[in-house]
């Protein structure tokens, strides 16, 4: 298969770039590496079925050839990111999914949006099942991320129902492992990053709310199968097993071996208290579930941060 994938250049793009071209199929990868990085896809420079091409997906989309699939990940995705750009991330939710819903359309492409577990806002039915409909704030600063992705799933949804366009929607719960970034304010990449620097980690508020961690490689094995033969229902991908932020704060001090303080900060706006998904969906139609342990992923992912730090320190005059 030919396949687009927008956002190619991000954490999630550029692993599943990797795991399209090592099941055989040629890809285009799209960004305007607003946060994508370009280093992410610097592996792949010299491979015969890959292409970059650089565009902003909010403007109109028009790709040479035949495309098979469009897979749509193009999107800020950390609170730092669509707290700085509020309006592009609007208008990627809305704009560059009509765009590449246009373009799936008109190559008679299979359509993969990449939605997240945002849209269910701070959940009020733990744990959250695809049937859940939210409680989402949309004039709260978080607003911009989740009714982008809200209505991204409804813009979806219309052009399978009104034009018969082959469509899959994955709920992507935190995920975490290589090619974060030190700086994207995710729980993880920012616990990792301040131990191994010996930084004090910063927990907000007591640290008592819940998340689930899925390690990335499991979670593209769940996107890959949704794509393969999945349907156009919503279909959470995540890891069910359930940590408070402390516990992960604590875990990361015992695998760095840092000695490094919790210190408590401020709650944000509409941070939700827990999360996890319900993943009984896709166990029954994908005959997935998640396989890396948080410790043994916290492990890899720990090892790709120190190289970062120890380049940084090497830096430092």
């Amino acid at each position: 298969m030919r396949i687009l994938v927008t956002g190619a250049g991000g954490f999630l793009g550029s692993h599943l770039c990797d795991r399209l071209l090592a099941a055989g199929h040629t890809v285009v990868g799209m960004d305007n590496f607003l946060t994508g990085r370009p280093g992410n896809l610097t592996h792949l420079e010299g491979n015969a079925r890959f292409k970059v091409l650089r565009h902003d997906v909010s403007m109109f989309i028009d790709v040479a050839g035949p495309l098979d699939g469009i897979l749509h990940f193009a999107s800020p995705a950390s609170p730092i990111d669509y707290l700085e750009h509020p309006i592009p991330t609007l208008k990627v939710g809305a704009l560059g999914t009509h765009n590449s819903l246009g373009l799936a359309k008109a190559k008679g492409a299979r359509f993969l949006l990449a939605s997240t577990s945002e849209v269910y806002g701070d959940p009020l039915v733990h744990p959250q099942p695809e049937s859940y409909w939210g409680n989402v704030n949309p004039v709260g600063p978080r607003g911009v991320y989740d009714e982008a992705k809200r209505f991204a799933e409804a813009m979806t949804m219309a052009y399978h129902r009104y034009h018969g366009l082959d469509t899959r929607i994955v709920r992507i719960f935190n995920t975490y492992g290589p090619r974060m970034r030190p700086k994207d304010g995710r729980v993880v990449s920012n616990f990792i990053v301040q131990a191994l620097r010996g930084e004090p980690l910063t927990v907000y508020g007591d640290g008592s709310q819940t998340r689930s961690f899925c390690y990335v490689d499991d979670l593209i094995e769940g996107i890959m199968r949704l794509f393969e033969r999945g349907s156009a229902d919503p279909t959470n991908i995540g890891n069910p097993h359930e940590f408070t932020v402390r516990q992960l704060a604590e875990r990361v001090l015992v695998l760095t071996g840092s000695k490094s303080k919790i210190v408590e900060r401020p709650l944000p706006v509409d941070d939700p208290q827990v999360r996890q998904p319900d993943i009984t969906h896709a166990r029954k139609t994908l005959g997935w579930e998640p396989k890396v342990s948080l410790d043994e992923g916290l492990r890899r992912t720990i090892e790709y941060f120190r190289e970062i730090v120890k380049d940084e320190r090497v830096r430092q005059p």
